[in-house]
């Protein structure tokens, strides 16, 4: 017999159980389960609360009419809706109103509707009765209504799979590169990389045969705090990061002579010159570059901006979604040091918006320019069969515009992950954890603009920390990792409205299913068409340690040597990142240190037979990355991305995860300038070697 506070903790979607990366259950202890609880808003303080708060929740899940929204796979033949309503009920008259205007009316008998269950709520017996809707019901988010009592409810009709491009899965396979945007050295940037590198990318990749660019996170960081440079931990993940615009290619830029008369003044190229020189991005540096100059800027297209750019940009801030205006207006307030709103709906906000309204103008004005920039560089890639790969973060920052603007929409709890091997005492990432009950409650809808901000002007997204779609491990306030417990996710109408805004937005999918995967998710996220990411270092057969060979890796999937968080090839084979480990305290002992050299050695041996490097563990560092890359290409996955830090040869991580002040993260910069890449990188023979895989 389960016990109450087990119950209630599966009301409420708590794992009390969950197999770590060592294949061992662990269990969730009855404080934590109640410190999760009470996150949700469900505090206990006792065994008959507890039992209250059981028939509380029940009660609540049974007395709608119909739920907020039903998102339905359509690949299973017509959608049906589940509506709840005393037995004598009578007759239904129900509406569906399709998305592109088309109206279908019908009328049942409510008790000859498929019966699913029965209970009594607040005294009164209801049943659950499914009605299926006759007709053809396209892809798409229709309306569907009753009358007496009157409800509604958001049918979602999924096509159940992604969106893969012509020539899938089956045909010519896809090669790309990726890159940190930010990090990117270039002639003409500011001291980071910008929208008018990414188009450049685009071309030099297009121009060797190669079908996608792929991108670190975009999402805005806070301006008026640049050094909290993480783009996975964002102010909002529906801005783009204006420090990407590229300022002289703005229209309004030769129109203004006050910023040409500032951009070449002295102080200004001296403070430049020390940005572009500089072997780690300063962001504070840069934002004091940029944003005076984008004022100018938005100044001068008050002025001086002809009707059809004006109604451009009219129409680019009428079209964006009231969560897009909320995080503009959140950015705007931060600027203004007004941080007595807590909340969106605060009292005097309204009036707050009126008083700061031409900020908050500039502020959307920003973000129009760096979407005009970011559909020049996706155009670049027109011909290619991805183009623009972007990165979605799997969560915003605690002190962003994404809790502001939906404060119901999060729990009391920061999401992380719990004691694995590589991190034994836990992970707290310190991004606030969405509210499974709210997204239901909202009909998805915060999920939804989400996705669409982030597949705008991209061929594929990659999704972070995909499993976050089945569960997240939740960390309440004020407390530790250990006493986390995971929190399960409507995955299956989640990965709905993926297959959904994929198939609209014409954008491949992939799921980035590195750490505690549980078991089935990777074979669930591939009958949706969700590419799994598979990285060389962990393709491994844990109990030999050699590692897999090339058609052991899956055919739906990307291949990757490396990723942000794990050392660079050059690194990895020359071992300084382990030099860097011990450097920075997260290496006890010398003793601790040997032991990591080797099984470092070990490791090389065992990959350098898997290459088929005949020199072995003495080969090149050159020769290693090429046959890194030679090896992804033989493996049978539907795309391939080349690292820009292994084919410049970089040997400083992008991010030690886990670290603070230690470690630059998310600031160093690439060694080689974008206009050498094609001479002095390793470039050319990687992107000789993915050609030969792309034909065959």
């Amino acid at each position: 017999m389960k016990s109450t506070l087990e119950t209630l903790a599966e009301l409420c979607g708590i794992e009390t159980s969950f197999e770590d990366a060592r294949g061992t259950l662990q269990h969730a202890s009855p404080e934590s389960v109640r410190k999760v609880l009470a996150a949700m808003n469900v505090d206990i303080i006792n065994e008959r609360q507890a039992s209250a708060l059981v028939e509380e929740l029940r009660a609540e899940e049974w007395s709608r009419a119909l739920p907020a929204a039903r998102v339905f796979d359509l690949t299973r033949g017509a959608p049906d809706v589940e509506i709840t309503l005393p037995p004598q009920h009578g007759r239904i008259n129900w509406t569906l109103r399709m998305e592109g205007g088309d109206i279908a009316h019908g009328q049942v008998a409510f008790e000859h509707l498929r019966l699913l269950g029965r209970r009594i709520v607040h005294g009164e017996m209801v049943e659950r009765r499914s009605l299926t809707l006759s007709g053809s019901t396209p892809p798409g988010y229709h309306e569907f209504s009753i009358e007496a009592p009157r409800a509604t409810l958001t049918l979602i009709a999924s096509p159940g799979r992604c969106y893969l491009p012509p020539g899938k899965p089956r045909g010519r396979r896809w090669w790309g590169i990726a890159a940190q945007l930010y990090a990117v050295r270039s002639k003409d940037n500011w001291g980071i990389g910008d929208f008018s590198d990414l188009k450049q990318l685009m071309q030099l990749t297009r121009d060797r045969g190669g079908d996608a660019v792929g991108v670190s996170p975009l999402h805005a960081l806070f301006l008026e705090r640049p050094s909290h440079a993480s783009p996975y931990s964002p102010l909002s993940r529906l801005l783009l990061n204006v420090l990407n615009i590229d300022i002289p290619r703005v229209p309004e830029f030769q129109h203004s002579q006050k910023a040409q008369e500032l951009v070449s003044s002295a102080e200004f190229s001296q403070r430049l010159e020390a940005c572009r020189s500089s072997a780690n991005v300063d962001y504070d540096g840069v934002s004091q570059l940029k944003r005076p100059v984008l004022r100018l800027l938005f100044e001068t297209f008050k002025l001086r901006a002809d009707g059809a750019r004006i109604a451009a940009f009219d129409a680019f801030r009428q079209a964006q979604p009231n969560t897009f205006h909320d995080a503009c207006v959140f950015q705007a307030m931060r600027d203004l040091h007004r941080e007595e709103f807590a909340h969106s709906g605060a009292p005097g906000m309204k009036e707050f918006r009126a008083q700061a309204s031409a900020l908050i103008d500039e502020i959307v004005w920003y973000q129009w320019i760096a979407d005009e920039q970011l559909a020049a560089a996706a155009a670049e890639g027109a011909s290619m069969a991805v183009g623009i790969y972007r990165d979605l973060a799997v969560g915003s920052d605690g002190s962003g515009a994404e809790r502001w603007s939906n404060p119901s929409g999060f729990a009391r709890a920061n999401i992380g992950a719990p004691s694995d091997i590589g991190n034994p005492a836990g992970q707290d990432w310190g991004l606030p954890a969405p509210n499974p009950r709210a997204m239901r409650a909202q009909a998805y809808r915060p999920f939804i603009e989400l996705l669409r901000a982030n597949m705008r002007h991209a061929g594929a997204l990659r999704i972070d920390h995909a499993m976050a779609l089945q569960h997240l491990f939740w960390i309440p306030e004020g407390s530790t990792p250990q006493e986390g417990a995971y929190v399960t996710y409507p995955m299956e109408d989640l990965l709905g409205i993926i297959a959904l805004e994929s198939h609209r937005n014409r954008c491949l999918v992939i799921g980035e299913d590195l750490g505690t995967v549980p078991a089935g998710f990777r074979e669930r996220m591939a009958r949706s068409d969700v590419l799994s990411y598979r990285v060389l270092y962990f393709e491994k057969d844990y109990k030999t340690g050699a590692f897999l060979d090339a058609a052991a890796y899956p055919r739906l999937a990307l291949a990757v040597a490396a990723s942000h968080d794990l050392p660079t090839l050059a690194a990895w084979w020359q071992g300084s990142d382990i030099t860097l480990q011990q450097r920075i305290g997260r290496l006890d002992s010398e003793k601790e240190a040997a032991a990591a050299r080797a099984q470092r050695d070990k490791d090389r041996g065992l990959l350098a037979m898997t290459l088929d490097l005949s020199e072995g563990t003495s080969a090149g560092t050159d020769k290693m990355i090429v046959a890194a890359h030679a090896f992804l290409a033989r493996t049978p996955t539907v795309l391939t991305l080349a690292q820009l830090d292994d084919l410049t040869r970089e040997t400083d991580p992008v991010n030690v995860p886990g670290t603070g002040d230690e470690y630059p993260n998310w600031r160093r910069r690439y060694s080689i300038e974008l206009e050498s890449l094609a001479t002095d990188s390793l470039l050319q023979p990687v992107a000789e070697t993915m050609r030969e895989r792309g034909s065959k």
